[in-house]
């Protein structure tokens, strides 16, 4: 948990209106709170409005009530209908929101008459696969970039305001255009979670005996698509053709694959036939090492320690102190459940110089790797 130093008296926000309290808007109100800032909450979903209360994340707003800004936490198509309805109350200084598309409720803003001088268009890049304030955490957004999108008549006052506010959630402020946002999260996010469903589409007509196979490595590409799909219709339909291209890409390397495989099954020599489905390997793995590693740090190659755990409370505290006394920083865990036993594996993830100190301090210590 982060420490309160001060965070509000040192970015100038004092207090901030959330509207909207499903998973994003009340993690911001709970980091805020953190910070000291004075939260008050919105929402058309009474029960969603209780239950950030009860979680701490603020107090009901009341009309006439004025605060420095207020972040609208509601779908994108919502976004300059609530905009211009609270510029209207006076509700505050400056405004923002975190729909993850940024094209459309500015230009729906601009039709609407909406001030845009105290408006910045807003998206921090982070979330969950669940939904709802119970799945909200106040660091969420802990390093994770924070997009903000102004316009040639956005004020510097609402600029440095929405800086604060960023980094008093603990994320990292990064200035992009609208247009360039949109096609941005097409690529990195919006058409990664249609190809996502589109392959745990094919589990829910996958025999058992498939099923019963799956490992993680069908965890990691389907993970995301257990994200509630009334949120992700609206946000694909606010980027629809920056989405749109990019599947259209996927579709035609995965229609390339294909017919290099029907091929290959015929082939005497099935060699050649496969050379564009290894290019298209070469170009994933190219891919990849383009992510930015830790700290949004360059790209790292880590190497992999497996170790079998207990089912039991406490395993992987002892595991992670033992890492410690070994004097190894964890980079990743991923947790493998073996079927019908008590235990599993853990693979930790390492920097390759630090392999084999890890390895013999585990065995010392009493545990078993495979």
């Amino acid at each position: 948990m982060r420490h309160h130093l001060g965070g509000a008296r040192v970015s100038g926000l004092e207090s901030v209106l959330v509207v909207g309290t499903g998973l994003i808007g009340t993690s911001i109100a709970l980091a805020l709170r953190e910070q000291g800032v004075a939260v008050h909450l919105a929402d058309s979903d009474p029960g969603s409005l209780r239950l950030a209360r009860e979680l701490g994340a603020g107090v009901e707003w009341a009309e006439g009530v004025t605060v420095d800004v207020a972040v609208i936490a509601v779908p994108p198509q919502v976004v300059a209908g609530r905009l211009a309805a609270l510029q209207k109350a006076g509700a505050a200084r400056f405004y923002t929101d975190v729909a993850s598309v940024k094209a459309l409720p500015l230009r729906e803003a601009v039709s609407l008459g909406c001030d845009l001088t105290t408006y910045v268009a807003g998206h921090p890049l982070a979330g969950r696969e669940r939904s709802g304030p119970a799945a909200a955490r106040a660091d969420l957004f802990l390093g994770r970039p924070w997009a903000l999108c102004p316009t040639p008549e956005t004020s510097p006052d609402a600029l440095e305001a929405l800086y604060g506010l960023v980094k008093l959630c603990g994320g990292e402020a990064v200035r992009i255009g609208a247009e360039e946002h949109d096609r941005a999260v097409a690529v990195v996010s919006h058409a990664p979670h249609v190809a996502a469903s589109a392959v745990a589409a094919r589990l829910a007509e996958a025999p058992v005996t498939a099923l019963g196979l799956a490992g993680p490595g069908v965890r990691d590409v389907t993970r995301i698509a257990a994200s509630d799909p009334r949120l992700w219709t609206g946000i694909l339909s606010g980027n629809a053709l920056p989405v749109a291209e990019v599947l259209e890409a996927v579709a035609a390397d995965l229609a390339a694959a294909a017919a290099s495989l029907r091929t290959s099954a015929a082939a005497a020599d099935p060699g050649e036939a496969m050379i564009r489905v290894t290019e298209l390997l070469h170009r994933g793995v190219a891919g990849t090492g383009r992510i930015p590693g830790k700290h949004g740090g360059p790209a790292r190659t880590y190497a992999t320690v497996q170790v079998i755990v207990g089912d039991r409370p406490g395993e992987l505290a002892r595991l992670f102190q033992a890492a410690k006394e070994a004097g190894v920083n964890i980079e990743d865990v991923r947790l493998e459940h073996a079927p019908g036993l008590p235990l599993g594996a853990a693979e930790l993830w390492v920097r390759p110089e630090a392999v084999a100190a890890l390895s013999e301090a585990l065995r010392e210590s009493g545990w078993h790797l495979p």
